[in-house]
């Protein structure tokens, strides 16, 4: 299915190109929309969510002469215009990167705000119809029935598992924000079935890039006013505010809301802020194009597909933080774990140790960078038992890893290379897609990835 999908894409893509050289803008439209629909298996975001009346119409767009992307969620009546949907939320990435640039290093998620990360759905009316958030496409939904609608589209776990966690960022930031318990809240904007599209879509976008770092530089937040379920608030949302906090964030640079909920927590479920002296080459550039178009500002959304500089074995500083617990109920291991990777760990684990007077307990490692050293020494603080931390830095050096893709009688699958000093040393494929492979087709996992590193070593 994969390799049918990549053929009808490169079709599509040269039928898009000869129309666009003969000026049949209109005609190139439709065929790059459908070649880049057929390219992500965008649709299956709809469709797996089983979500009636909903469609998504993919096509190229300028801002200031800058060629990009537009995804817009439309119903099948009418599609609702950004000047008459308050807090829409447009997420309008441009997922414009070729699996074949689905490095697995650093990425560069650069969201260039200024105007740039406009949260609209390109939306109009078709015909006129006036649009509120008392409409029915703004019910009023909780935390639990948001899980239930993603937790039964039959999306793969790791995709589940990344769309719940940037609602429950949300959540978190609306509980505290209105003093009340997460599951009392009810989401108002983000709620809107196409929010949850946005936000479902960028976990299966994101998940199929197979990056292994996410940084985000200065974040635009807009100024002005935005009317909201609660009336009119000042921008960024109190919501937003409390969601992108530890970020970087600029205010004042365009004037709207450049940063919804709904982006800022897409944001932190993913990425990090850039570290000082962040040196990566650029392997790949998209353009997301957002609906509004600003006189003075582009608005774009800015990815760079990239690979840190560092050479294999040339090592770089990273921290240890660990604490030793003897109290804490194992059934918050997993979810202390979670919430670490959240915050940006690069790597979690639990050892069992003996301390003094025999007390069995267990150590809490965590790897991470210097700028998360905050976040979760208050994570550990908060979420576990332990009363003191030990906070070791030290030289981590790593290998270089690069992304391949090979065709098997499975379709296409990625493959993960380990060089050291430009000699291969290991290869795998995602275990991830082997799982889906041995879910889809019945065949043991461990044959599943048998047959595929075969290929690779033959």
């Amino acid at each position: 299915m994969a390799a049918e999908r990549e053929q009808a894409y490169q079709s599509a893509v040269s039928k898009a190109d000869v129309s666009l050289e003969q000026k049949d803008y209109e005609m190139a439209k439709l065929q790059y929309s459908r070649a880049l629909e057929l390219k992500l298996g965008v649709p299956v975001v709809v469709q797996k969510l089983n979500i009636i009346g909903r469609r998504l119409e993919i096509q190229p767009d300028q801002r200031h002469g800058i060629s990009g992307t537009r995804v817009t969620v439309i119903t099948d009546e009418f599609s609702v215009s950004p000047d008459d949907h308050d807090h829409d939320h447009d997420h309008d990435h441009d997922h414009d990167h070729d699996r074949d640039h689905n490095h697995d290093h650093n990425h560069d998620h650069d969201h260039d705000h200024g105007a740039d990360h406009r949260h609209n759905h390109g939306h109009s009316h078709h015909p006129p119809r006036p649009h509120s958030h008392e409409n029915a496409d703004h019910d009023h939904r909780n935390l639990g029935d948001i899980e239930k609608i993603i937790l039964g589209s039959g999306l793969a776990d790791n995709v589940t598992a990344l769309a719940m966690r940037i609602f429950t960022r949300i959540a978190e930031a609306e509980a505290a924000v209105h003093d009340k318990p997460v599951n009392e809240i009810h989401f108002h904007e983000v709620g809107a079935i196409d929010s949850i599209i946005d936000i479902v879509g960028s976990a299966i976008c994101f998940t199929a890039l197979g990056v292994e770092k996410v940084y985000v530089n200065t974040i635009e937040l807009g100024s002005g006013m935005v009317r909201c379920e609660h009336g009119l608030l000042p921008v960024p949302a109190p919501a937003t505010a409390r969601i992108i906090s530890g970020f970087p964030v600029h205010t004042g640079g365009v004037d709207f809301e450049a940063t919804t909920p709904t982006g800022a927590a897409i944001i932190a479920a993913l990425a990090s802020p850039a570290p000082d002296g962040l040196k990566f080459n650029i392997e790949a550039t998209g353009y997301g194009i957002g609906q509004k178009n600003n006189p003075t500002r582009p608005n774009i959304l800015r990815v760079f597909m990239a690979e840190t500089a560092d050479v294999s074995g040339s090592g770089h500083q990273a921290v240890l933080m660990e604490c030793n617990v003897d109290d804490m109920n194992p059934e918050l291991s997993e979810y202390v774990s979670q919430r670490l990777f959240d915050a940006g760990a690069r790597d979690v684990f639990f050892t069992p140790v003996i301390m003094k007077k025999g007390r069995p307990a267990f150590t809490i490692s965590v790897i991470c960078e210097e700028e998360q050293i905050s976040g979760i020494r208050e994570i550990l603080f908060s979420e576990s038992t332990t009363i003191g931390l030990r906070i070791i830095h030290f030289t981590k050096e790593t290998l270089h890893r690069e992304l391949e893709e090979i065709e098997t009688r499975f379709g296409r699958v990625v493959i993960k290379k380990s060089f050291f000093n430009g000699r291969l040393v290991s290869a795998k494929p995602e275990a991830d897609r082997c799982a889906a492979i041995a879910a889809e087709t019945g065949i043991p996992m461990k044959q599943v990835m048998n047959e595929i590193i075969a290929l690779i070593t033959k």
